[in-house]
């Protein structure tokens, strides 16, 4: 009887201990989303807020990229966790870029066999700059005639084929490759991250650039314009030793840090993997347009390719020649002077012409007008002193004055008789005497000597020795001293006297 009346208090204990449990379950929800339960800052970390930043298309994290590509050289250590890597470059230096096949078995068997077309180019990080990158590049082109800003290391690369670089992209280089063999790739990258910087008073932070790789495959009519794979990664450029001395001050500051502040950054790896990116917007375009071969030398030459006729295709001198008239074009026009009736498009076009690119964004709505009306103090608080006189002078059309100039007639038998008719009075009124003026940069007696032959259309080598009247009628040998004490636009009569030693002549300024 005593177990039969226990039996309904059991149930009743079990009964409420487990509605208690269920209580206390459901007053747990909504506990754990309290202020202190999580960080702002590791949520926003979370790769689904990186995707933007890192251009990474939305199903990556579980695919297997078809290829990948190691840049060797080590990853910055003062980089935090969840941040994009940064690796330091040396201006000019070879680099290895390690092409490597990550196919798995039967996958893409389309290029089993067949090559496949990479395009290497340096890009800025900033999209800032990168919404101004064809002003930037022009600037720099005029800063750097003649160079690139990204070349193949031809005799260092193994397994590519069929290199290529096109002369109006300056950052951009192009090759073909079997992913079934092994091929690396050397880069020179020859511009350096301050020569983008606004202000250049030393000490300032240079702009990270992107290396990005997209890679493309051949379609039906054999032009390599279907996208495989695209990978970036982020870099600096320093003149030659700066990125060691910059990836050694980065090692020493964090050696010095507290153990948790090390936690919160990445470890420095030796070599940098690029991370799969979109494919850069005008890579169609690139492909779509003829590429000029590499030679020996590194120059660009071109040579007929594409989509077109070879019937409609360019000679290659015909069009070096077009080339070289283009730049001579745009390097005499770079002269003239801004005209107040400048729209701001052209106002743009004249300061890269001149090079004040990176003022170019500060000027962005100034019209030609408004650029002259800027005083020099103006100027100067703008841009600096240095390239704040020089934009001041180019605006205003100033030219270099010489530092010394003298004027000059040549003496003959009818001057001489006009000369002793105008100190006798007898002189025509319209009687006037000719002069021209010479130029002098350098005080020098040779460069005295070129200028006077010039003058008068005979060989420098024709003037023996040029002397200077001097008091009751001496010859005065003239010497460089000599001409570098002459009164500014002082006048001489010249006349010539036969060497008796030779076909040569002796010139006196009288």
């Amino acid at each position: 009887m005593a177990w039969a009346l226990k039996l309904p208090l059991t149930d009743e204990v079990i009964e409420s201990g487990l509605v208690q449990d269920f209580d206390a379950s459901l007053s747990g929800i909504g506990q754990e989303l309290g202020a202190g339960a999580y960080s702002m800052s590791d949520v926003l970390a979370l790769p689904i807020f990186k995707q933007e930043e890192s251009n990474l298309p939305p199903d990556t994290e579980n695919k297997i990229l078809p290829f990948q590509y190691v840049l060797c050289a080590a990853t910055s250590p003062a980089v935090k966790l969840h941040d994009e890597t940064l690796t330091y470059l040396n201006q000019g230096q070879s680099y290895e870029i390690r092409m490597l096949d990550n196919r798995k078995i039967g996958e893409l068997p389309e290029i089993t066999g067949k090559m496949v077309k990479s395009i290497i180019r340096v890009v800025f990080h900033d999209r800032r700059l990168q919404y101004t990158e064809h002003q930037q590049l022009e600037g720099w082109r005029w800063n750097r005639p003649g160079d690139r800003i990204l070349d193949l290391d031809i005799p260092m690369s193994v397994g590519i084929i069929d290199p290529r670089a096109n002369p109006t992209q300056l950052n951009t280089v192009e090759f073909l490759w079997d992913p079934s063999k092994r091929t690396s790739v050397f880069i020179q990258v020859h511009c350096i991250s301050t020569e983008f910087t606004m202000r250049k008073h030393g000490g300032e932070k240079g702009v990270p650039f992107r290396i990005q790789i997209d890679t493309f495959k051949e379609n039906e009519n054999g032009e390599y314009t279907e996208h495989l794979h695209s990978a970036s990664c982020q870099v600096k450029v320093f003149k030659p030793k700066g990125a060691d001395r910059k990836q050694k001050t980065d090692r020493e500051k964090m050696e010095k840090r507290a153990p948790q502040e090390k936690e919160k950054y990445q470890p420095s790896y030796e070599t940098t993997i690029l991370t799969e990116c979109s494919p850069w917007p005008e890579a169609t375009y690139v492909n779509n347009s003829p590429s000029p071969g590499f030679n020996s030398t590194h120059n660009s030459f071109p040579v007929a390719e594409g989509n077109g006729s070879p019937s409609h295709q360019p000679e290659p001198v015909v069009q070096l020649c077009l080339d070289v008239c283009f730049v001579l074009f745009l390097f005499f026009s770079s002269f003239q002077n801004l005209l107040p009736a400048a729209t701001p498009q052209d106002a743009q076009q004249w300061l890269h012409r001149n090079r004040f690119s990176p003022f170019c964004r500060l000027f962005t709505n100034f019209s030609g007008a408004d650029l002259l009306k800027l005083t020099r103090e103006d100027v100067i608080q703008i841009c600096g002193p240095a390239d704040g006189i020089r934009l001041f002078n180019a605006l205003k059309g100033r030219v270099v004055r010489p530092r010394l100039t003298i004027y000059v007639c040549q003496e003959s038998q009818q001057s001489r008789e006009q000369q002793t008719k105008h100190e006798n009075g007898d002189a025509a009124p319209n009687t006037f005497f000719v002069y021209h003026a010479i130029y002098l940069e350098e005080l020098t007696a040779g460069e005295l000597t070129e200028k006077i032959a010039q003058l008068f259309n005979i060989s420098p080598r024709q003037i023996n020795q040029i002397f200077k009247q001097g008091p009751t009628g001496i010859h005065v040998l003239v010497s460089d001293e000599l001409i570098q004490n002459f009164q500014d636009e002082v006048c001489f009569v010249l006349d010539t006297m036969k060497d008796d030693t030779n076909d040569g002549y002796h010139i006196i300024l009288k």
